[in-house]
């Protein structure tokens, strides 16, 4: 079986898990992004970090999906040059 690619998750991204939080809520929207993904619960504002693996498991479907990165600012945080010049 071939290997899966991993999910892309923007910041913003608002995500619906299997299970409810104990406030009852489902959804979810993404604060951090890394090895680890930080959610806040829509329901009660508690947040959480999650290993990207334990998310893409965990998780039922994507309800909104923030904005795609800006390459012009990847290229600033990552110090890349711009081929353009």
């Amino acid at each position: 079986m071939a290997p899966t690619m991993p999910t892309e998750f923007r910041m913003e991204d608002v995500v619906q898990l299997r299970k409810p939080h104990p406030c009852g809520a489902f959804e979810w929207e993404v604060t951090r992004l890394g090895a680890d993904i930080g959610l806040r619960c829509s329901g009660c504002s508690r947040r959480i970090m999650l290993e990207r693996r334990e998310l893409e498991r965990r998780m039922k479907s994507f309800v909104s999906r923030g904005a795609p990165p800006d390459p012009a600012k990847e290229r600033l945080v990552y110090g890349e040059d711009d081929p353009a010049q």
